[in-house]
């Protein structure tokens, strides 16, 4: 007789609730693999390989931003949002109101002014459609996807309407981002690539 072999899953890997994961679970879990996400109580583990150009722009708009950001804001990449009870995804870039933390390990929505998503293959879906509807939804003013044209990084840049909690289009950026909110702001978006 011929013996199946079914793989078993880590402990750790099975939600403490039947309801399953929730936003502070995340800082509680061992061995949870870097840039894992919760989504809807849902572990999304981020394993797919990075491109260069992905890292780059990330890496780069970061200290861009950073390096015009008022004192008292911080700019982190790739740090988590805690948009509900349910959901704590890690965007690329977070611009936020509040000081540097050593401490913090995720940020809440009301202190968070600017949420980039850089697109990558695997995350299309999730930049372009779920993860714009559940940053309106909790409320962060400002969001950019940033997409990739012919090598070169461009930014899709959207507003909170406070009405409709959606966000309305604010202009496409190809050479150069230019606004003055969240702040003041003024990238040459060719030199994130070179």
């Amino acid at each position: 007789m011929e013996e199946t072999m079914t793989p078993t899953l880590p402990e750790w890997l099975y939600p403490p609730r039947a309801s399953g994961w929730e936003a502070d679970d995340l800082d509680h879990i061992p061995n949870l693999p870097r840039h894992t996400e919760l989504i809807d109580g849902a572990l999304i583990f981020m394993v797919s390989p990075q491109r260069s150009w992905h890292d780059r722009v990330v890496r780069r708009l970061t200290a861009a931003l950073e390096d015009q950001a008022p004192e008292e804001s911080t700019v982190e990449a790739q740090m988590t949002v805690r948009l509900s009870v349910k959901s704590r995804p890690e965007p690329d870039v977070i611009a936020a109101t509040v000081a540097y933390d050593p401490d913090r390990t995720c940020f809440l929505p009301e202190d968070v002014a600017l949420v980039v998503e850089v697109v990558s293959e695997e995350s299309q879906e999730r930049d372009r459609e779920t993860m714009p509807f559940k940053y309106a939804r909790a409320g962060i003013r400002h969001f950019w996807r940033v997409e990739e044209e012919h090598g070169l990084p461009v930014v899709h840049a959207y507003e909170l309407d406070d009405t409709t909690r959606t966000y309305v289009p604010t202009g496409i950026h190809r050479e150069r981002v230019k606004t003055s909110v969240p702040f003041g702001i003024d990238i040459d978006l060719a030199r994130l690539t070179r």
